[in-house]
């Protein structure tokens, strides 16, 4: 029933959490996971999400995961292309699990309770993982947590993209939702900003947070976001 997957899409605060549905492009409601501001809205190019999906070409039935919530525009363009689409509203479990309690991302306890939550998964279950900018907002204990997570829920040669600011002076960054045009655009939607980590996302951190993964590769846009793909 139509009913039952909308529940779906809204994680229960208390754990053990199972995993998030996929969606086959049924009609979804439209909701905005990060903020109530009014949204403000660009498209550009992206050469980071041309390469992942180029990654795919001439196969389908694979299983995409988009750590940015079930957006109606990435549910179509993805299975439209023979996929499986899965999605955790990731920034929305972030929240609750730590709210502004930055050192509480240093706790080994908090920081399982949390992958628990975001990314309860079997080993080896996705083909390609849309990060987006999710990874930016966590502190390094919990990004490299996070980050050896992602590796292990991904299959072998399969692909991870995501999104980082590429000015290291900032505290705070736009919060954006990313909506899929095609293989190479996408609808940029603002709806405020988030305080952001203190590390720096250069490309010679970003290769060690990434480093067990065979090959990682930057497109840094003027924009200010560096896109970053990763093979495993």
């Amino acid at each position: 029933m139509l009913s039952d997957r909308l529940r779906s899409l809204w994680r229960s605060p208390q754990p053990p959490v199972k995993a998030a549905p996929r969606f086959d492009g049924e009609s979804l409601p439209r909701f905005v996971s990060r903020s109530t501001q009014k949204e403000l809205s660009d498209t550009r190019q992206s050469r980071g999400l041309e390469q992942f999906f180029a990654s795919f070409r001439d196969r389908t039935g694979l299983s995409i995961l988009d750590l940015g919530g079930a957006c109606q525009e990435n549910v179509n363009f993805i299975t439209s292309l023979g996929h499986r689409f899965y999605s955790e509203d990731f920034l929305r479990i972030f929240q609750e699990t730590f709210g502004d309690d930055i050192a509480d991302q240093s706790n080994p306890g908090r920081i399982e309770y949390f992958l628990r939550r975001s990314l309860e998964y079997e080993p080896e279950q996705f083909d390609g993982i849309l990060a987006w900018d999710v990874l930016e907002y966590m502190e390094p204990a919990l990004l490299a947590a996070t980050a050896e997570r992602l590796l292990r829920v991904l299959r072998p040669e399969g692909y991870l993209l995501a999104f980082f600011r590429s000015d290291e002076k900032a505290t705070t960054a736009p919060s954006y939702t990313f909506r899929i045009q095609d293989l190479r655009a996408l609808q940029v939607c603002q709806h405020g900003e988030r305080a952001v980590s203190k590390q720096a996302f250069n490309n010679r951190s970003l290769e060690k947070l990434f480093h067990e993964f065979q090959s990682v590769k930057f497109f840094l846009t003027r924009d200010r976001l560096r896109e970053v793909i990763v093979r495993k």
